[in-house]
């Protein structure tokens, strides 16, 4: 647990020095990422070793305390979070083109990863809501860094953004007139299938589903994501949009009456569906290219949403292994696609699709990741796009009633080979003649490819994964 703790403190702690020297150092950060990657691994390796881990901070118990829990899929998300803040952060210092370099990106990033370690870290239902809001105010913050023309979706972001917290406030407030606890642990042994649970539970989810902008509440997404700097999108698309998610997740798992979230997993499942088949057309029709790759997000997250229902209606806990390897795989290859669209972008100096006419020829690096990524979203093997839409596939095969779910999964699959097919057969048209100042940056193409080639690699290590979840009852 202490290197838990380390890997929190250490981005939390250069943030305030940046803050107080009023410093833009973009090497501090990644070294300080660099250390934090580090110290989650180490806590990783102690969950293997030791198992779940419990701390009190301050040596007060619950519910007067705050307690933090170091379990499997913590430990893999501190460690997944560390990772994509390194490669972005490198990317950011480094990329001519980030549009971060001399902004106070540095700071906002570090308390960007704080406030996610403490997410994953926090079981109690207020702290999650200390979290939530600092991770809303630093993304909003952080997408304001690329001038007045990301003004409007920002503010859209941050009163819808705080219009959620309202919500997922009031259900707390619920709940603890209820119950009078709020840590996770204490409200599994007392909640019963009463009518203000119900509303709680539902007023939470509203607030949740806004934030993580899972269909149809997600209209803030694409122009928020479109308008931030490249570095922001990366961030916001691969991290900032899963810590809604798991509370959600741990939510309705550990403290929903069964009988209500059984029905509540259809509506789930049923919204993950429209939102794979509606996030797709949209990414498919929209002419530019970072709308395409957010939309891709609202379509891609359709698929954590149909597991979660799932999960719930059936009661199948297997399916929380489907779920949260589509999270890593969609992180993994959102980093890189949103890396590469944005020094695309910036490169042949348009921001619509048709501008990647002849891409493969132009920028071909950065091309084959957007490639290589987007195929891991559609599902091609051997990606952990493939292995996670292989594990959620088993039991939407095992019977004959569940095939309608499997053909919704099919109809999300070819939505998504769909746009990314769009982008690809533009960029192999013929290229027109290039400027005389023509100069891409080869470095930040190679960073684009490094987390399309991890998530195609992750058919190496998902085997041990998958088992090691499965034994650790996920």
């Amino acid at each position: 647990m202490n290197f838990a703790l380390l890997s929190l403190l250490i981005p939390l702690t250069t943030s305030l020095l940046l803050l107080l020297l009023r410093s833009r150092a973009g090497a501090l950060v990644i070294l300080a990422n660099t250390f934090s990657l580090a110290a989650a691994g180490f806590a990783l390796y102690s969950v293997i070793e030791q198992g779940t881990q419990q701390l009190a901070l301050g040596g007060w118990d619950t519910p007067l305390g705050i307690r933090f829990e170091l379990g499997p899929l913590t430990a893999v998300l501190l460690v997944f979070t560390a990772l994509v803040h390194l490669l972005v952060a490198v990317y950011a210092e480094r990329s001519r083109h980030s549009q971060t370099r001399d902004t106070d990106f540095w700071p906002l990033s570090c308390l960007l990863h704080a406030s996610l370690a403490a997410l994953w870290l926090s079981r109690d239902l207020f702290n999650w809501y200390v979290t939530l809001e600092l991770l809303g105010l630093v993304a909003v913050a952080m997408v304001i860094l690329s001038g007045r023309k990301a003004h409007v979706p920002a503010l859209r972001y941050l009163l819808l953004s705080l219009a959620a917290s309202l919500c997922y406030l009031l259900g707390v407030a619920l709940l603890y007139g209820e119950y009078a606890v709020l840590d996770l642990t204490l409200l599994a042994e007392v909640t019963s299938n009463t009518a203000t649970t119900q509303m709680a539970l539902t007023l939470i989810t509203l607030g949740l589903m806004l934030k993580a902008a899972f269909w149809p509440l997600h209209l803030w997404l694409p122009a928020a994501h479109a308008a931030a700097p490249t570095a922001v999108s990366a961030l916001l698309s691969a991290l900032v949009v899963k810590g809604p998610l798991f509370i959600l997740w741990l939510l309705w798992s550990r403290i929903a009456p069964v009988e209500f979230a059984q029905q509540a997993g259809l509506l789930f499942a049923l919204a993950g569906i429209i939102a794979l088949v509606a996030g797709g057309w949209s990414a498919l029709r929209t002419p530019w290219l970072k709308v395409l790759v957010a939309y891709s997000t609202v379509a891609q997250l359709g698929y954590a949403l149909l597991a979660l229902g799932l999960l719930l209606h059936w009661q199948q806990s297997d399916l929380s292994i489907a779920l949260w390897l589509f999270v890593l795989a969609h992180g993994l290859a959102k980093v890189s696609m949103f890396l590469a669209a944005g020094e695309m972008q910036a490169t042949l100096g348009s921001k619509r699709v048709s501008s990647l006419k002849g891409a493969s020829q132009t920028m071909p690096l950065a091309m084959f990741a957007f490639a290589v990524a987007g195929g891991s979203l559609v599902g091609l093997p051997p990606s952990g796009g493939f292995v996670a839409k292989w594990v959620l596939l088993q039991p939407l095969f095992s019977e004959p009633a569940n095939w309608p779910w499997a053909f919704g999964v099919l109809l999300g699959t070819l939505a998504s080979a769909a746009y990314v097919f769009r982008v690809v057969a533009i960029a192999f048209d013929r290229a027109d003649p290039t400027p005389p100042d023509y100069n891409p940056d080869a470095f930040a193409q190679w960073l684009a490819m490094l987390p399309a080639v991890v998530v195609w690699a992750m058919a190496l290590f998902s085997e041990p994964l998958i088992t090691w979840f499965t034994e650790v009852g996920l």
